[in-house]
């Protein structure tokens, strides 16, 4: 049970600190780039892909500590698909399918084209 714990601090604490990184990042980049886009949640999925990448690249996710820690606190507390998801439906809703598929495209291009880069960078 000590284990069970110690991982769920674990968990708390990596995810506690990703999502204030979230929030203060996204707050910078909002209030310094201006578009129709939702570049701030953008960027943010794309450095938490690939941190995630460089975290499986080093080989570390064999430290149950280590993962409970970075990929799944910090990483599933930075990132966030559900405001991807709504701010794409957003888009949708407000009329610019444009700027939502190109969203959508961006995303996931981007989001796996910087898991790979980590992964890459890891090794």
């Amino acid at each position: 049970i000590i284990y069970f714990m110690k991982t769920i601090f674990l968990i708390f604490f990596g995810g506690g600190i990703g999502c204030l990184c979230r929030y203060f990042l996204g707050k910078i980049i909002q209030s310094n780039i201006y578009t129709s886009l939702p570049v701030a949640t953008l960027i943010i999925n794309i450095l938490a892909s690939f941190l995630l990448g460089l975290f499986v690249g080093k080989s570390l996710n064999s430290n149950e500590e280590l993962r409970a820690l970075i990929a799944i606190g910090f990483c599933g507390g930075f990132s966030t698909f559900s405001t991807f998801s709504n701010e794409t439906l957003q888009l949708f809703l407000n009329g610019k399918t444009n700027e939502g598929i190109t969203y959508v495209f961006l995303s996931v291009i981007l989001c796996l084209s910087a898991t790979y880069t980590g992964i890459l960078f890891g090794r």
